[in-house]
């Protein structure tokens, strides 16, 4: 199969990407989607974070308080990367069976920490641009967080210029809605090609 790894920093447009990906009948693996369901009450996973927490990370549901975890996690190195060396396993198995079980000629892998965690094997990278202040803009307007938190977030990722040396091809997100699906569709089009040539090599 051949596969794209979406990624972008937070607020970046990873979502409207991935959307017009699907528009066009390929198959978005949402690596944070993922992340949530390995952590669902009933798991593996909230079991052992919870074990390791304390109940006080959970909400009066039973569900993860993920607010509460990210406090901890982004202002303690070691607990964030317990936490990871957690879930990016469980995460990772799930991921791949979901990448081989995509119908179509190709299927997208979105996630946020695609080039941080280094774990994916993907044919191609690509980046959705924007920059950082529009970054933190964005994402506090849509996740109703404080400005310093989402800041926190961008600096706990890879730094913008670095993340762009990895890019095979990039989305710039910084105009009209209408420019970023333009820019997608013309993709769609070229990973098509890209994963014949492929597909014909094997």
């Amino acid at each position: 199969m051949f596969v794209v790894g979406l990624t972008g920093g937070i607020g970046s447009g990873k979502t409207t990407v991935s959307q017009r990906f699907e528009h066009h009948g390929i198959v978005v693996v949402d690596a944070d989607t993922i992340a949530r369901e390995v952590v669902a009450p009933g798991s593996e996973g909230l079991e052992k974070i919870t074990a390791h927490f304390g109940p006080e990370i959970l909400l009066a549901n039973g569900s993860l308080d993920r607010q509460a975890l990210r406090k901890i996690i982004f202002s303690n190195e070691s607990e964030r990367h317990w936490l990871e060396s957690l879930t990016h396993p469980l995460i990772r198995t799930e991921i791949e069976a979901r990448i081989q079980a995509a119908p179509g000629p190709y299927a997208i892998l979105s996630a946020p920490l695609l080039l941080e965690s280094g774990h994916y094997n993907v044919n191609r990278v690509l980046i959705v641009d924007l920059p950082v202040a529009e970054q933190v803009t964005r994402a506090s307007a849509r996740d109703n967080a404080d400005r310093g938190m989402i800041e926190k977030i961008i600096a706990s990722q890879m730094p913008r210029t670095e993340r762009l040396k990895h890019a095979d091809d990039i989305v710039d997100n910084a105009g009209s809605l209408e420019q970023t699906l333009s820019q997608v569709d013309a993709l769609h089009l070229r990973y098509l090609q890209l994963a014949d040539i492929t597909l014909n090599d094997h």
